[in-house]
């Protein structure tokens, strides 16, 4: 009995200097230092989006982006690519492509499924295509055109491909069309299904399924999401989302100002200015594939100065571009140094860049020969030929202002 209860005290005293040990070695929040916030799931996000409804459908939702947002999250695509323009897999776990550049053969992930259950399979994305090529469907016609000549072949169950004339390069961005379920509008014309019930009470296969319309006095008003449980990719942490439909942006600013909404979709230049002011509205900023470009016409004769780099160059750093960026863009622009967007996979961080700089611009002209009258006027070459182009703009806002 002594010798256990020796034993016992020795126990006992290890259990505690574990407790302590353990307790020791948590994480110590220091004084003024806020801790990360950890994601948690649940909550209602309400959202204002400026336009109508229309129909959610991803193959007749091209001019209405108000439908867009919503069908981005209903249904999936085969690819999606990320903010640095890398291509991601969605309903593509898998791809390939020939060492000739002309056929691609995707695997479909098995355990993806339409919000009604129904498994989703590769003649789902043979269907789809077919769709898009149906007359009274309102594909693009550039879109049109290009799946014309693609032959899309369901290998088997959950392998497509897709069999090119020739090697086109940019392919994998024209996979990331949204696929409907060949099950609920197999057969169908294409008025049918423009007309179809399908379109106000839809079934895909995105993180969110569609739960219901929110209407007023007979008129769509909103679209209420929720998390679909059974989705192949993350399941996002918001459980649902509520879209409330707004006529302009000043409608859905002050739908926010009032507390309806938690946020909006976008902001127009005018509506910015107003939200800029808000001290407590969190702005979070997309970065369009946009470029303003100032196109020089190097084959005219009689602007000869073009040709000379020495003078674009000069003419460039002439140019305030932050200023135009920050008082006529309200700060929603970065400086493009090239024809690549920063942050993509393919920029190059090496670019040569041309800072404003008109003294610098100044000097470089001089080098080239030119003559800057020191009373005004036009820059002169040695031949006499005045530096001065006609400018041609679009005449809307903001290239107005930008001229």
């Amino acid at each position: 009995m002594k010798k256990l209860r020796w034993q016992i005290i020795i126990v006992v005293i290890a259990l505690i200097a574990i407790a302590v040990l353990l307790i020791s070695q948590q994480p110590t929040v220091l004084p003024g230092v806020e801790q990360e916030p950890e994601p948690v799931s649940g909550g209602l996000y309400t959202e204002a989006l400026v336009g109508e409804f229309g129909r959610l459908n991803p193959l007749l939702d091209y001019n209405n982006p108000a439908d867009q947002d919503i069908d981005r999250l209903l249904y999936s695509s085969l690819i999606r690519f990320d903010d640095r323009g890398v291509p991601w897999g969605d309903l593509a776990d898998t791809w390939g492509i020939s060492q000739e550049g002309n056929v691609y053969n995707l695997s479909i992930r098995p355990e993806a499924v339409w919000h009604d259950g129904e498994p989703l399979t590769s003649e789902d994305i043979v269907f789809t295509v077919e769709t898009m090529l149906m007359d009274g469907i309102p594909t693009p016609d550039n879109l049109k055109s290009l799946w014309e000549q693609v032959e899309v072949i369901a290998l088997n169950e959950n392998t497509v491909q897709f069999r090119l004339p020739e090697p086109f390069a940019p392919f994998l961005d024209y996979l990331t069309f949204g696929v409907i379920p060949k099950h609920l509008l197999d057969g169908l014309s294409a008025e049918q299904i423009i007309d179809s019930p399908f379109n106000l009470s839809p079934i895909g296969s995105g993180p969110y399924r569609f739960e219901r319309l929110i209407t007023e006095e007979g008129a769509i008003q909103g679209v209420l999401v929720s998390v679909f449980e059974d989705y192949h990719g993350s399941n996002p942490y918001i459980e649902q989302i509520t879209f409330t439909y707004f006529p302009d942006h000043a409608a859905a600013m002050t739908a926010y100002q009032n507390g309806e909404v938690m946020g909006i979709n976008q902001l127009d230049s005018e509506t910015l200015k107003d939200a800029l002011r808000e001290p407590e509205l969190n702005l979070y900023t997309g970065r369009l594939p946009e470029l303003a470009l100032v196109l020089l016409n190097l084959d005219e004769p009689s602007l000869p100065f073009f040709e000379d780099s020495d003078v674009r160059e000069a003419l460039l750093m002439g140019i305030n571009r932050q200023k135009i960026i920050n008082e006529i863009l309200s700060g929603q622009g970065v400086i493009a140094h090239g024809p690549i967007l920063p942050d993509t996979w393919a920029y190059y961080e090496e670019i040569k860049q041309f800072p404003f700089d008109p003294d610098q611009a100044i000097e470089v002209l001089k080098e080239a020969g030119y003559t800057i009258p020191a009373t005004g006027g036009n820059v002169r070459a040695s031949e006499g030929i005045a530096l001065a182009f006609e400018f041609i703009y679009p005449d809307q806002e903001p290239y107005r202002s930008i001229a």
